[in-house]
């Protein structure tokens, strides 16, 4: 027994381990092991405790042949799919945490291989047979090879969602055996790339206790949500046309051509994850915030098949979920059945794991209706506390970029407030304390913090206007009203502050964009020159120096909320007929950053408008789609749309 000894993955020396071969039984139970090295050369091992560990990865036991009983409870990072990949790679498994899984192993091992083997044959046969000529190259195997497998990976599937990882690396395995038997490849039995593989996907594993809705995958691109289909032949890219072809604005058809760039982009998935109680009925569940995960510092966990942050947290109705934007594939769901959920917001902390050894992970702040703020280890599957943080709903949450524990609520009782949500310990023992309150004189709608003074300046768009407040923490007045109410110019010419501002985000350190301070229009303002007003004559009502409007549906409708991918200078807001309005300004903000950047005299058309597709439910056309929110990844590689009848559709930019 090598139990409860401090140990971690360097202390196993496979030297040691090679003299005892015939070792059978092995205790290595409450230690701090996080993997298992490739080669401990213990061929008659029948039994092995590894609970209470720090295990990631299981993929290395299948040097263990002749094991029949497993235990590796108690480490918060396996999960159902991990259970799944032993049944497959140890033949002789017996008990696998206490219970016997004979019959479960013998299907995964026979049943489940043969379905996939099927999928993964047909795929070949539709889509890539006919690509490889009769006579090929080297180089052409390897092109179709890598293709072949990013593809069957992203498009077959098989079983509940809760064992999509599971899935995706037996679809990869098959895949591979198959071309090395149809092509005469060499098959690749190094497992290291396997494993860098499986230790990447901890972070989208999902967790079987709250599964997801099975997504259905036809072809390259089709996709079919439970009874909502896509009609194929509405699936082409004429629905991402330049604005020039819409005429539902006065001005639109005069857009300029260096201003127009059709951006490619290609519908993927449309999804109905949020249903509740699952309901296949649910057309009515308002979908409302969403914001794409960070990318953790992960070295050689790389993703072999995207480098850039592909999962996308999502929330309406009483559910969160996860969702893999190449693959449609739910990865996480969570739910509480007294919530509806209006915003999410993430954050990464740096927590101690054992002996002063620290970890980054990604956590998840949501809330909504009940004014509560649930904190969830996405990772581990685990909702590790909440914070009750408000008596009404809260409208919007976001995470300091430069203090990873602070959190901002604003709530429907006219406070935002600021929270430290402390880091919790390795039993997720957390304190959390209430920092500040910021009074409003209106429901805080939407919140920004200022780039260039994230720890100063925060910008709130609300029912009753557009206001700031400074949250610098050197202060000891702990509740503090608006600093500053900005006006903007109304119908009649004139300015007011009295407009329901619904939409706020930053295009650069600078430039403000705002929404619904008048039907059919955005606006675009400079928070420095527009707060140096303030400056100068000490007002509290200051004018915001607009710098430009872009044009937009002449809707009245409100909390069709826009955001802005600051990388690539655009701008994205959806409208009451299903459309996004996507606005490419790089050849503006140059201008506009010079000291006496003048106003851009004209309203800026769109650069494109990606039209809603066919979509049918029950044989019937789905009609009235609000878009509630749009949201792209950091690359503008993805841009995922929530809607008013509980569909989200993602987009991807080619």
């Amino acid at each position: 027994s090598l139990s409860k000894l401090q140990l971690k993955t360097g202390d196993l020396d496979p030297r040691l381990f090679s003299r005892l071969r015939h070792l059978q039984k092995l205790d290595l139970s409450d230690n701090l092991l996080d993997k298992f090295p490739n080669s401990l050369t213990l061929p008659d091992l029948r039994v092995l405790n590894c609970n209470n560990n720090k295990l990631e990865d299981v993929t290395a036991l299948k040097q263990f042949p002749l094991l029949e009983e497993l235990t590796y409870e108690n480490n918060v990072y396996l999960t159902l799919n991990d259970d799944y990949k032993v049944m497959f790679l140890l033949q002789n498994l017996r008990l696998l945490n206490g219970k016997d899984i004979t019959k479960l192993a013998n299907h995964v091992r026979r049943v489940n291989s043969r379905k996939l083997t099927s999928k993964v044959t047909a795929h070949w046969e539709k889509f890539f047979r006919d690509q490889l000529p009769e006579k090929y190259t080297a180089e052409q195997v390897k092109s179709i090879k890598k293709k072949f497998l990013k593809s069957v990976q992203t498009n077959v599937v098989y079983g509940p969602s809760s064992l999509s990882e599971f899935t995706r690396w037996r679809v990869k395995m098959i895949a591979e055996e198959f071309l090395a038997y149809s092509l005469g490849l060499e098959l690749n039995t190094d497992p290291e790339p396997e494993e860098k593989m499986d230790e990447n996907e901890e972070e989208s594993t999902e967790s079987p206790r709250e599964a997801a809705e099975d997504v259905g995958q036809v072809g390259d691109f089709s996709s079919y949500i439970n009874n909502v289909t896509v009609t194929p032949s509405k699936r082409k890219r004429n629905h991402s046309k330049p604005s020039s072809g819409n005429k539902r604005s006065k001005s639109q058809a005069n857009t300029k051509e260096e201003a127009a760039e059709d951006v490619s982009a290609e519908p993927l998935h449309f999804l109905q994850c949020h249903s509740k109680g699952n309901s296949r009925e649910d057309f009515k569940t308002q979908l409302w915030s969403c914001v794409f995960e960070p990318l953790l510092d992960c070295g050689a966990r790389k993703d072999p098949i995207v480098s850039s942050s592909r999962t996308v947290a999502t929330c309406g109705g009483e559910s969160i979920c996860l969702i893999d934007c190449e693959t449609g594939t739910v990865l996480k769901k969570y739910k509480v059945a007294t919530e509806e959920f209006f915003s999410v917001a993430w954050t990464t902390l740096t927590m101690v794991i054992s002996n002063s050894r620290k970890k980054s992970h990604n956590i998840l702040a949501a809330a909504g209706r009940r004014g509560i703020v649930k904190l969830i280890h996405v990772a581990a599957d685990f909702c590790y506390g909440e914070i009750k943080a408000h008596k009404k709903p809260i409208a919007t949450v976001c995470f300091s970029p430069t203090r990873e524990t602070h959190l901002f609520t604003a709530s429907y009782d006219k406070r935002i407030a600021l929270w430290d949500i402390g880091i919790p310990d390795c039993d997720y023992n957390f304190k959390a304390s209430q920092l500040l309150v910021l009074e409003a004189l209106s429901i805080p709608l939407r919140i920004a913090l200022v780039p260039t003074c994230s720890d100063q300046y925060l910008l709130a768009g609300c029912e009753g206007g557009c206001f700031a407040w400074n949250i610098k923490l050197d202060k000891e007045q702990k509740s503090r009203p608006f600093e500053v109410i900005f006006q903007f110019p109304d119908e009649d010419g004139g300015m007011t502050t009295s407009h329901r501002v619904d939409g706020l985000a930053f295009l650069n350190d600078d430039v403000v964009v705002s929404k619904s301070s008048k039907p059919g229009c955005i606006y675009l303002w400079s928070w420095s020159r527009s707060f140096d007003a303030k400056g100068k004559g000490c007002q509290r009502t200051v004018s915001a120096v607009i710098l430009a409007e872009l044009e937009w549906s002449t809707t009245d409708l409100s909390y069709l909320t826009l955001s802005t991918c600051p990388a690539k200078d655009y701008v994205f807001c959806g409208d009451e007929q299903g459309s996004v309005w996507m606005y490419n300004l790089s050849n503006y903000t140059t201008a506009w950053s010079s000291a006496k950047g003048k106003r851009t005299d004209k309203r800026i058309p769109p650069t494109q408008i990606l039209n809603w597709p066919e979509l049918r439910a029950n044989g019937e056309q789905l009609t009235e789609v609000l878009i509630n929110n749009v949201v792209s990844d950091p690359t503008f590689t993805y841009l995922v749309v929530l809607t008013s009848v509980n569909i989200t559709a993602i987009w991807k930019k080619s």
